[in-house]
């Protein structure tokens, strides 16, 4: 999960939310991502696909039968059907995903024995890290949108001051 937290904190410093992912065979790295739908105008971006289209590179097969997902974040419901896709055993992801999360949180795809695989899921591995590290994100995000809000007004009236006095 560490490796899955740097991830993270590398799309953070790209400007994007700060999501990891980590998919391991054994003791193997084959492949990590990082969130980066925002830069790359692309919103299947997500940490975990990027992971497993670069895992599917490094093992040339769409099939990841043995691998571990790591994820700082729930995955969503694109990438759970991802994920069960490339027959991924075992999803371990941080945070809880409220609003979008599909292994529990608003829906468990992996408990829908309809579908062709499950992957086991272990959810909440170092959740207060990874928690963190959204919620201080969005934190800075919304100072700046307010900051910027707040010099536009400022600049806004200044004009609007400069006019009045113009004219008088």
């Amino acid at each position: 999960m560490a490796m899955a937290q740097a991830a993270a904190e590398e799309a953070r410093r790209a400007g994007e939310v700060p999501v990891g992912a980590v998919i391991v065979r054994g003791d193997e790295v084959i492949a990590t991502g990082f969130n980066h739908p925002i830069r790359g105008h692309d919103p299947s971006a997500h940490a975990e696909m990027v992971a497993l289209r670069a895992a599917a590179q490094v093992e040339q097969n769409y099939r990841l039968p043995g691998c571990e997902l790591y994820v700082t974040l729930e995955p969503c419901l694109m990438c759970t059907g991802a994920i069960m896709h490339a027959h991924i055993a075992r999803v371990i992801f941080g945070a809880s995903n409220p609003k979008t999360g599909a292994c529990g949180s608003v829906v468990d795809m992996f408990a829908n024995e309809r579908l062709n695989h499950q992957a086991s899921v272990t959810g909440g591995v170092l959740a207060d890290e990874c928690g963190c590290a959204l919620q201080n994100f969005f934190a800075e995000r919304r100072r700046l949108v307010r900051e910027e809000r707040n010099a536009r007004r400022a600049r806004e009236a200044a004009q609007a001051n400069s006019s009045e006095t113009k004219t008088n």
